[in-house]
C-alpha cells in the first residue's frame, strides 16, 4: 500500500463529540477531508456546528448534525443511535467533548463543580464509548481516539485540577478500553499542549499565551490541526499497529 493511501478512510463512519468548535471542529474537517461521513456532534454551539458541516462537504466529505447533552444517558444514546441509523455502520469515535467548567484551587473547589467537570469529561465519554462498541465491533476496523490535555501532567495549573483529574480519569480509561477491546478496536488518546483555540480564549490572557510561547522549545503554541493530523494517523492504516498510545502534541513542553 502507498504510503499516502494509508491515510484514506474513505467510505468510513466517525463520530466526533464537541464538533461545533475549537479541537473537535479541526478533527471532524480533517476527517471529512479523508472521505469520512461525520457525525458532528454539538451541545450549544449550533451556528458553529452547522459551519462544520459546509466546510466537511466543501472537503470532500459529508455528515450528520447531532444534538445532544452527554451528561445525560438518553440524549447520549440518542446521539450514537441517531448516526448509526442514518449510516448502518460507526468505524470512528472520537470523544472530544468536555471542557474546563471553572478554576478553583482544590480546597475551595465546589462539589457540584468537581461533579459536574467529571461529568463533562470522563462520565460522557464512556456513555457514548459503552453505546458505541458495538457498532465499532461490527465494523471490523474500530477506532477510538479520545482527547487528553496537558494538564494530566502538570497536575492542572492556576486552578485547573478537577479538569486534570478528570482528563486523567480519560487517560486511564483509554488503557483499559485498549485492553478490553483490542484486537476488534483499537483505542489511543492525543494530549495537545496550549492550542490556540477557544479554550485558550476563554481561560487564558494574552500574556499567559505569550509566556507558554516562551516556555515551550518550539517557540509557539500550537494549531487545531496540528492535533487533527495526530488524530488522522490513529484512526488510519499508518497507525495500524498503535494501541494504547498516548501522543503529545505539545511543541516539547517538557524538554526543558
Amino acid at each position: 500500500m502507498k504510503s499516502t493511501e494509508m491515510f484514506q478512510l474513505k467510505g468510513k463512519t466517525a463520530l466526533v463529540t464537541g464538533a461545533g468548535i475549537g479541537l473537535g471542529r479541526a478533527i471532524a474537517e480533517a476527517l471529512a477531508g479523508a472521505g469520512v461521513f461525520v457525525g458532528i456532534h454539538f451541545h450549544s454551539s449550533e451556528r458553529e456546528a452547522g459551519e462544520v458541516l459546509i466546510q466537511a462537504r466543501r472537503n470532500g466529505g459529508d455528515g450528520l448534525l447531532l444534538k445532544g447533552d452527554l451528561t445525560k444517558e438518553a440524549e447520549a444514546n440518542a446521539v450514537v443511535d441517531q448516526l448509526t441509523v442514518k449510516t448502518g455502520r460507526l468505524d470512528i469515535l472520537i470523544n472530544n467533548a468536555g471542557a474546563l467548567l471553572q478554576r478553583h484551587r482544590i480546597e475551595e473547589c465546589p462539589l457540584e463543580v468537581w461533579r459536574a467537570t467529571l461529568e463533562v469529561n470522563i462520565t460522557s465519554a464512556f456513555m457514548v464509548t459503552k453505546r458505541a462498541i458495538p457498532h465499532l465491533r461490527a465494523s471490523r476496523s474500530g477506532r477510538i481516539v479520545n482527547i487528553l490535555s496537558l494538564s494530566t501532567q502538570t497536575g492542572g495549573a492556576n486552578g485547573a485540577g478537577a479538569y486534570a483529574a478528570a482528563k486523567g480519569a480519560l487517560q486511564v480509561f483509554t488503557r483499559t478500553l485498549a485492553r478490553e477491546l483490542a484486537p476488534e478496536i483499537r483505542t489511543n488518546a492525543v494530549c495537545p499542549g496550549v492550542i490556540e483555540t477557544r479554550h485558550h480564549e476563554v481561560h487564558s490572557t494574552p500574556e499567559r499565551l505569550a509566556q507558554y510561547r516562551r516556555e515551550t522549545p518550539l517557540g509557539r503554541n500550537g494549531n487545531a490541526g496540528e492535533v487533527a493530523a495526530a488524530v488522522l494517523y490513529l484512526v488510519s492504516d499508518a497507525g495500524s499497529f498503535t494501541n494504547g498510545a498516548l501522543i503529545d502534541v505539545n511543541g516539547g513542553r517538557f524538554l526543558r
